[in-house]
């Protein structure tokens, strides 16, 4: 299952970087992918606090273990399993809401100098999204940026927000002492003993119930609190997911009666 936040340097999915330019990048134009393989074998990709009540719906929102834990919305329970995407990582069910991380890729904003703090929009120039095709919209008018960039770029702002309002989201749950070693527990018919799914990070009901009245008043005033249940409620889709996994030939093996199971 979820394990751990993603590594330092690239971020997922991102093989390569470059700031992007109209002197480098002046000739390129963005198509859409309807598939993009690499995403076939993420089984989760970070989540912001706005998706929460989107993300609830289809996938379990969790929370990645370490002392710096990031949302995580997991579209499979097993590393290496996508139940949303196909081999080629094509969209399975387009009606599904797909997390904001996977459509702003290639683009993202980075810190291109260590010591500032302004964001340069960069690309993954090996996603196979961008480069100097005959089809597709062009990246810059000229010297300036095409309307397809300006958008991208308000698309990535809205995220770089969203991620700064997460990242505080997460300090107050870390400060109220809300999270604990997640577990969930499976049990499939025909099975005597439950597939049982560790690994992650999840908020203790029970620390919740006993906060103290003001300090949930707070937390309902200032949004957390929904926040919170729609990470609960969220909980609820991990059989859903199981049940695609086993559906789609990618569920774990049987095992003979008694033995344990364990992901």
């Amino acid at each position: 299952m979820a394990t751990a936040a993603p590594a330092q340097g690239l971020p997922l999915l991102y093989n390569q970087l470059e700031p992007l330019n109209s002197n480098q990048h002046g000739a390129w134009r963005i198509r859409r992918l309807e598939k993009v393989p690499a995403m076939a074998s993420v089984h989760a990709v970070p989540a912001t606090v706005e998706e929460f009540p989107l993300l609830q719906r289809n996938y379990p929102v969790v929370f990645s273990v370490g002392d710096n834990p990031i949302p995580l919305a997991l579209m499979g329970l097993n590393e290496g399993v996508n139940v949303f995407l196909d081999e080629e990582g094509a969209l399975i069910d387009r009606s599904v809401y797909v997390p904001a991380y996977l459509r702003r890729y290639p683009f993202l904003l980075a810190r291109l100098q260590p010591d500032s703090d302004e964001l340069s929009l960069c690309v993954d120039p090996s996603s196979g999204s961008v480069g100097e095709f005959e089809d597709g919209e062009p990246l810059f008018d000229g010297d300036q940026p095409s309307e397809a960039t300006k958008a991208i770029l308000q698309f990535c702002e809205q995220f770089e927000t969203a991620g700064q309002r997460t990242g505080a989201f997460m300090d107050e749950l870390k400060k109220a002492d809300l999270l604990m070693e997640g577990e969930v527990a499976i049990q499939p018919e025909g099975q005597e003993q439950p597939f049982v799914y560790r690994g992650f990070q999840m908020v203790d009901e029970e620390k919740l119930r006993n906060l103290r009245g003001d300090e949930l008043r707070k937390m309902n005033q200032n949004g957390m609190l929904g926040l919170i249940f729609a990470h609960l409620f969220s909980l609820a889709q991990t059989r859903d997911i199981f049940s695609r996994q086993v559906s789609q030939g990618k569920g774990p093996i049987p095992l003979p009666n008694g033995a344990a199971a364990e992901a």
